[in-house]
């Protein structure tokens, strides 16, 4: 396998949008390999996506001694705006 850069960005299709008050929690599903992660808490503002539509991931390893959290996974849009991120 080749080495994953911090700039290098993964399709993905959105499952499920859930509306929240001020937030949305957003499932997305990676094409590739059929991973799925939850970003809670995206920005309700301007967010025009619905289950089907494209979005992108992007992975920072992280140098930590938290096993159980080695990587930062951001949600990106198709402008490589960062819409939300979470710890995996």
């Amino acid at each position: 396998m080749s080495e994953v850069n911090e700039s290098d960005r993964f399709e993905c299709i959105i499952v499920n949008v859930i509306n929240t008050l001020i937030w949305k929690g957003v499932v997305v599903e990676e094409v590739e390999s059929g991973g799925r992660v939850y970003f809670g808490k995206v920005k309700a503002e301007g967010f025009k996506y619905a289950p089907g539509d494209i979005l992108y991931i992007g992975i920072k390893r992280l140098n930590s001694e938290l096993e159980e959290m080695p990587m930062e996974v951001s949600l990106y849009d198709a402008n490589d705006k960062r819409l939300d991120w979470t710890f995996l």
